[in-house]
């Protein structure tokens, strides 16, 4: 054992341990000591390569925040293709078009290869060794609370080292931050259902009623509501195949693949939720009194007034979700953007609990039980926090990983201008992003593909895991480096003997796991080398018998308060959606040409940029397809393709993100435009969370034309002279008969 209890306690912490709800073994498993146990460097791959003959190694998807497993195929000591781990229980052996893609951000041209300084306007090579030291040298003198860290979202050890060493340099300063992350509907849910993020069963139920969850596209975990969503259309238990109503006021994926779709006027997606309510208790269905109440006055005539879907439309919702038990009703993106997103999400969810769904198709998900690596999910407010600080001269020294607030910051919020006010700028980065080339020093890291680590997911499936992530072949680069490595040696700066033990990041992961081996499954393997060697081989640690979290139902009823929707306003009259592509999401991945070059799912536009507005608006405006108009809000303009396209709102445009990047790389820079950048600074009343939808726009024309690349073919859908799409007008189209 180790020397005393505290140096037992002390040694967990740092192993990520330390709180654990697990029973931990005591001795005889593998406890690495000072002196006792030397844990060595991760044997070369080469061992294993055989010519022409593929071999495979299990790991984890980098390219978003799912958490999906990935199987490397690797021949000749290089990584050739990934495909899903078929033992994850999120993923289930499948990969969407993201993940596919991580290999092209492994080879990538532009990766950085060394460390950088700056110096002046340009940037010099150095060792790591000098990288090392300047920063040592630049926290001398300056306390823990001029220290801040800028992350995306982060789990697992590296997390855990990450806390270890802000409390080594005794700050407190950790933002995490997502551009898109669904931080109003975690925060919803926590008050609904008692957790930010419950398991959603979309395959047990019979009517899905989304406003504006893009399930099948972009939101929370694609792969896995995918699979549930092909069990849900075969029907289960021989029930009728399920139906799918999406509510939203521009067509997503999952929009495009519903039953109903309903066009519903930007930002009114709670009153209409309160609508159905309200007739849901017209049919007999019983609810409390303060539910009753709350919903009193939202007939069926003020919210299609309100809300633009007709009274027979909300009608047809109630018997579907009447008749058809169990239901399942979510709250997207689509919702939450806007100031009062979360009366929208709140409203959203009350629709569970009227419906009985609490329990059934929204259940309680597994956790896994060690505090310091869960989930540190990310939201806009730590940008907010990050940047005031930054504006009032509150920090000498910003680290920043895994984010690019430069480019998915609102150029209103002069995030640019505000970092330049810190004295000493460290960003650890694969590529030279914008927000990279503010920097003082930058640090290249590994790609996912060479480097180590564990991912706990956000979103749990089944039982709680911990996921694996490890080298599907040696590095490229001789001088990038692994996040987890530059931790370490960051806070062996710090704490040198605590850390004596472990000589770089894949010693520390591995100590870390035999020392808690029973707790993690191995109580049965008494060989430490044959459990960390299954370990590696499986890719996930299954966490059998891990409590779930306590799910609670709170209606809230009582605090809802709606807005009626706004006049137009005559200056700027439409609303600006700014959509996420699956691929590209908030522009971190833009660098990937496979996902450049992959025609968007609904306007099959490649490598650009575009601006959706509903045929009667361009009719309206004199737009037609390719001319190039300008997009102004009262916070910056941009000029942009137009493509008319009869999926949204007319009063509302849409421009996707990811794109209109200033560097990040060749497959980047130039391409598209960046709607991030002219959104307006509106923020939900109660979370604090910038309000993506917020944001009024008007639209003019150039006088430039040009034609839009896309899949498709030219207007018309003629392709060589061939119609290859015939094509129907909006108002003769109706889905809602087709069920």
């Amino acid at each position: 054992m180790l020397k005393s209890d505290f140096d037992r306690r002390d040694f967990l912490k740092v192993l990520g341990w330390g709180g654990t709800a697990v029973a931990l073994t005591g001795c005889g498993n593998g406890m690495v000591e000072s002196g006792k146990e030397t844990v060595v460097s991760y044997v070369e791959t080469s061992d294993y390569m055989i010519p022409s003959i593929s071999v495979y190694f299990n790991s984890t998807c980098a390219q978003c925040d799912a958490g999906c497993s990935i199987t490397g195929r690797i021949r000749e000591g290089r990584v050739l293709k990934l495909e899903g781990n078929p033992e994850s229980a999120i993923n289930r052996g499948k990969t969407c078009g993201l993940g596919q893609a991580g290999v092209q951000n492994h080879y990538n041209p532009d990766r950085i290869r060394a460390p950088l300084l700056r110096t002046g306007d340009s940037g010099e090579a150095i060792t790591w060794e000098k990288a090392y030291a300047l920063i040592d040298e630049k926290l001398k003198g300056v306390s823990g609370n001029e220290v801040a860290f800028l992350t995306g979202g982060m789990s697992g050890h590296l997390k855990v080292l990450l806390g270890n060493y802000m409390d080594s340099i005794g700050s407190k300063n950790h933002f995490a931050y997502e551009a898109i992350g669904p931080a109003v509907v975690r925060a919803a849910n926590k008050k609904s259902y008692g957790v930010e993020m419950p398991r959603f069963n979309i395959s047990k139920a019979r009517v899905v009623l989304s406003f504006g969850a893009d399930f099948l596209g972009a939101w929370v975990s694609p792969v896995n509501f995918s699979q549930q969503y092909a069990q849900f259309r075969k029907g289960a238990g021989g029930h009728q195949r399920g139906v799918l109503v999406q509510v939203e006021s521009k067509m997503t994926i999952t929009g495009a693949n519903a039953d109903r779709w309903l066009v519903v006027r930007p930002g009114t997606e709670g009153i209409l939720a309160l609508g159905i309510i309200n007739a849901l208790g017209a049919h007999g269905v019983k609810m409390s009194g303060d539910i009753a109440a709350a919903v009193k006055g939202y007939d069926k005539d003020r919210v299609s007034k309100d809300t633009g879907v007709s009274g027979e439309q909300i009608e047809k919702i109630v018997v579907l979700l009447k008749e058809r038990t169990p239901s399942l009703v979510l709250a997207g993106s689509a919702a939450e953007g806007y100031a009062h997103g979360s009366q929208n999400a709140a409203a959203i969810n009350l629709l569970n609990q009227v419906l009985g769904n609490v329990g059934k198709t929204v259940e309680a998900a597994a956790v896994v039980p060690f505090p310091q690596m869960a989930p540190a999910t990310g939201n806009t407010a730590a940008l907010k926090a990050l940047n005031d600080g930054l504006s009032a001269g509150k920090y000498k020294v910003l680290f920043s990983y895994g984010a690019n607030p430069v480019f998915t910051s609102p150029a209103a919020m002069k995030f640019k201008d505000n970092m330049a006010k810190a004295g000493f700028k460290v960003v650890f980065a694969q590529y030279l992003d914008e927000t990279a080339l503010q920097a003082d020093l930058v640090l290249p890291l590994d790609s996912a593909l060479e480097d180590w680590g564990t991912q706990v997911p956000e979103y749990m499936a089944e039982g709680a895991q911990i996921n694996i992530q490890q080298p599907l072949m040696e590095k490229l680069h001789a001088d990038t480096r692994g996040m987890g490595n530059i931790l370490l040696a960051l806070v062996k700066q710090r704490r040198a003997a605590e850390y004596k033990p472990f000589d770089d990041y894949y010693g520390y992961l591995r100590a870390a796991v035999l020392q808690n081996k029973a707790a993690l499954g191995g109580a049965h393997q008494a060989d430490n080398d044959i459990f960390w060697n299954e370990t590696l081989s499986k890719g996930i640690i299954k966490l059998d018998g891990a409590q779930h979290a306590s799910l609670s139902v709170k209606s809230g009823a009582a605090g809802l308060s709606l807005p009626e929707p706004s006049a137009i306003d005559a200056q700027y009259p439409l609303q600006l959606i700014p959509s996420v592509n699956a691929s590209l999401r908030d522009g971190r991945n833009t660098n990937q040409p496979w996902l450049q070059e992959s025609p968007d799912p609904l306007t099959t536009i490649v490598w650009d940029s575009w601006v959706e507005i509903h045929p009667k608006k361009a009719a309206e405006l004199g737009i037609v397809e390719g001319d190039i108009v300008e997009v102004s809000s009262k916070s910056g303009s941009l000029k942009v393709q137009a493509y008319i396209f009869p999926g949204i709102h007319p009063d509302a445009i849409s421009i996707p993100l990811g794109r209109g990047h200033e560097a990040m790389g060749r497959y980047a820079k130039g391409y598209g435009v960046n709607p991030f950048q002219i959104l307006d600074m509106v923020y939900d009343k109660e979370t604090g969370e910038l309000a993506l939808h917020e944001t009024r726009v008007k639209i003019s024309k150039t006088g430039e034309r040009v034609i839009v690349v896309k899949d498709e073919g030219p207007v018309g859908g003629n392709q060589e002279g061939q119609k290859i799409v015939p094509l129907m007008a909006t108002d003769k189209a109706n889905l809602s008969k087709e069920i």
